[in-house]
């Protein structure tokens, strides 16, 4: 009788010297087992899973990213709609569920792999904020951090999401939050997924009284919002109900905005309520004199320019668009195209423009800010600013406003705008430039906006837009007249 042939240490009963356990006859060293078919993934958890990778290896804007994956994935309707909720959801309430999953893991979050934490945030929302079966948020997550990374991470999955399934939101919340009482700002980071640093700001800027309402609005997603440009389309033509408060906003009312003929042609265009404002408030400033030339010194990407152009055309002006990087001026010449009213894009530092002293009769400054007003359609940049941003960012906003007052001219106006409520960056931005000209006086902006109920400022005479209060991004406005 034969010998067995022996077997090398953990090789399996047939398993020929050298290969390797799992590794099928005539398989090379690497390669997949012949037959074994890709794992099936679900499309639009696919895709969002993407746009969250975009989102913290490339410093993508989800707004941005997520067009491209939706494409890419062959998804619409529900599907779509779906894979939006699952990406914007996520993003907003990542410290909350982040606080929820280190609860539920044994390690740090740091040393989970990012691909699994990202596959472990989306199960979270769906298992405590979407309507989705547990087992079909655990199943569909497994199958993802199998897919991406591995048997491992998907029994590691599994487990993690079978712990956070225990419990609804609410209850862990009052697990995982610091004590309201004994830490207010630690409480309110958690239970609404801000940073603690944000929290704090916010709280300066609009009072404890209302702080956790404008936490809450941060996270409602906001509704899809046109804008009608005057003398190229009207309100009348777009779906949906008029805004509250500009005369050519329009509510959509459901569908892709991009379906809309006057969208699709440029005559109207997405654009938040409060931008819409800004253009307003500008256009309706009293001046004295020629009124012929407008400048937007920060017109990238050139929503709040499209509007300018087309007022100041109606009245017989003209609109300069100043855009520092080039690429963000070529998008700004291309929503201006079409229109009239346009003197000129151009890619220019609005720190060091190559415009004559005095040249223009208003001028806009919607500065490069935090963007801490516009939480509810960037969720990411809660998590992607840091406190250190403020002083660089400060810094800018002063040198922008300083550079606008010596380009408008004497008796013309200046607007300054942030999508930012933190003080810093409005009061303090205009009490320094105050301090440091003896030309330039704050002029009231309540007028420019009298339709607009419960907006004063930080200081008296400017005005500050809420999401809690307003349903628009929180922007700042200050009106500045040159002497």
């Amino acid at each position: 009788m034969a010998e067995p042939r022996r077997r090398g240490r953990g090789q399996r009963p047939g398993q020929r010297p050298g290969q390797r356990s799992g590794q099928r006859p005539g398989q090379g060293p690497g390669q997949r087992p012949a037959g074994k078919a890709k794992i099936a993934t679900d499309p639009a958890r696919t895709a969002a899973l993407a746009v969250l990778q975009a989102v913290r290896v490339d410093n993508a804007y989800a707004n941005l990213a997520l067009p491209t994956a939706l494409r890419e994935h062959d998804l619409s309707g529900r599907d779509a709609a779906f894979a939006t909720e699952l990406v914007s959801g996520t993003l907003r309430m990542r410290g909350t569920y982040d606080a929820v999953l280190g609860a539920c893991v044994d390690r740090s979050l740091n040393k989970v792999e990012a691909k699994v934490l990202d596959a472990l945030r989306l199960g979270a929302h769906q298992l405590l904020s979407m309507r989705v079966p547990p087992h079909a948020a655990i199943s569909t997550s497994v199958d993802l951090a199998r897919a991406r990374v591995g048997a491992g991470a998907a029994a590691f999955t599994n487990a993690v999401l079978r712990r956070v399934s225990e419990h609804d939101l609410e209850t862990w919340v009052d697990k995982v939050a610091p004590d309201r009482a004994k830490d207010p700002s630690g409480h309110a980071a958690i239970a609404h997924s801000h940073p603690r640093w944000v929290v704090d700001e916010l709280r300066k800027a609009v009072g404890p009284d209302q702080l956790e309402d404008l936490l809450a609005a941060d996270n409602q997603a906001p509704r899809v919002t046109l804008v009608a440009r005057p003398g190229r389309a009207t309100t009348a033509e777009l779906p949906g109900e008029p805004t509250a408060y500009s005369p050519y906003g329009v509510v959509l009312d459901g569908g892709d905005p991009g379906g809309v003929d006057a969208v699709a042609e440029g005559r109207a265009g997405v654009q938040d309520e409060g931008s819409q404002l800004v253009a307003v408030a500008l256009a309706a400033a009293p001046l004295e004199g020629p009124d012929r030339t407008w400048l937007d010194l920060c017109a990238g990407p050139g929503g709040k320019a499209s509007l300018l152009a087309a007022i100041a055309a109606e009245g017989g002006a003209g609109l300069v668009a100043s855009e520092r990087q080039p690429h963000r001026a070529r998008l700004v010449a291309r929503a201006l195209r079409g229109s009239d009213g346009v003197l000129g894009v151009v890619a220019a530092d609005g720190v060091r423009p190559p415009y004559r002293p005095g040249s223009f009769d208003r001028v806009l400054v919607d500065a490069p800010c935090t963007g801490l007003g516009a939480l509810r359609r960037r969720p990411e940049a809660r998590w992607r600013r840091k406190p250190d941003d403020l002083l660089e960012l400060v810094l800018l906003q002063r040198a922008l406003v300083g550079s606008a007052l010596d380009l408008v001219r004497p008796g013309g106006v200046v607007l300054y705008a942030t999508c930012s409520p933190v003080l810093a960056e409005t009061e303090g931005v205009v009490r320094s430039v105050l301090a440091g000209r003896s030309d330039v006086t704050l002029e009231d902006a309540a007028p420019l906006l009298p339709q607009v109920p419960d907006a004063a400022g930080p200081l008296p005479g400017t005005l500050q837009l809420w999401p809690h209060r307003h349903g628009t991004d929180a922007m700042f406005l200050a009106l500045l007249r040159r002497g």
